[in-house]
């Protein structure tokens, strides 16, 4: 078994701002924006009362990046729910299952990496409490700059390739798939098994509820510094090397969105661990 360590939702270069954790310890990733999408932020729910939109304005207002040199309004523009873990956020067909969507140098090192089915990608992004003041949400002041963090996981059940397979009827929404015309020619979709592999009473696809196990970034260090367990030295990690381990944290890669590694025993019992103690019920 293999897990993917993948980099998901808003950074410093594309939205331009955290994504949250809620005061009951619920983690929202913000998709990054993209112009053409038929999802509006307005259109994902957190729950009847709240979308996505209502949280990001109340958190920093109707401006993002929609690239590194380039700022577009919030209400004007849709987003890519990708990877789309939360059965939650929209309205689902029958047999609906946890999709993510990769195509260009990151499917193809994917591919290169030979991911297969049983292998389990664990999602990280920027994350930053927040607090809930007089009504509204405000970024927690105790969480000034917000840390890197795991906020789901997608354990594979089927790899399809767009560009010689037709998808499922239930996962027409997926943007992957509604740009398919228009799709690179490595455009990949790798769908959830039903049921979590080491507990079938979980799904094999979910988001988590904050705890300390998920955070990444190392406490009192800039957020690409990690701790690391220390078995994963006994094993490779993609677009890492052994200089990557450096004194008391383990420096992440900026290049790159999927970190590859492969599975020690430790390492596969840390992975199914951490999703049996965190998945959001």
């Amino acid at each position: 078994m293999k897990i993917i360590v993948s980099r998901k939702g808003f950074d410093s270069g594309y939205g331009g701002f955290p994504s949250a954790i809620l005061p009951d310890g619920r983690m929202v990733s913000f998709p990054i924006p993209e112009m053409n999408s038929n999802t509006k932020y307005a259109d994902l729910k957190l729950d009847n009362d709240l979308s996505y939109f209502d949280l990001m304005q109340n958190l920093f207002g109707n401006e993002i990046k929609l690239e590194r040199n380039g700022k577009v309004q919030l209400d004007q523009v849709g987003c890519h729910f990708d990877p789309d873990i939360d059965k939650q956020a929209l309205p689902r067909k029958k047999n609906w299952r946890g999709i993510l969507g990769q195509s260009g140098a990151s499917q193809s090192h994917l591919v290169n990496q030979n991911i297969e089915v049983g292998d389990i990608f664990f999602f990280f992004g920027w994350f930053r409490k927040v607090d809930r003041v007089n009504g509204c949400y405000r970024y927690s002041q105790s969480d000034k700059h917000g840390r890197h963090i795991f906020h789901g996981y997608l354990e594979i059940g089927e790899i399809l390739r767009l560009n010689s397979q037709d998808p499922h009827p239930w996962m027409q929404n997926h943007p992957h798939v509604t740009r398919r015309l228009s799709a690179s020619a490595n455009d990949t979709l790798y769908i959830a098994t039903s049921y979590f592999s080491a507990d079938n009473s979980l799904k094999g696809y979910g988001t988590f509820k904050f705890n300390d196990a998920l955070v990444l970034t190392k406490d009192g260090l800039s957020r690409s510094r990690w701790n690391l367990p220390s078995f994963f030295k006994k094993s490779s990690i993609s677009y890492h090397s052994e200089k990557s381990w450096k004194e008391g944290y383990f420096q992440s890669a900026a290049k790159g969105q999927e970190f590859v590694v492969n599975c020690t025993p430790k390492i596969r019992q840390w992975a199914i661990d951490l999703i049996l103690h965190s998945i959001c019920l």
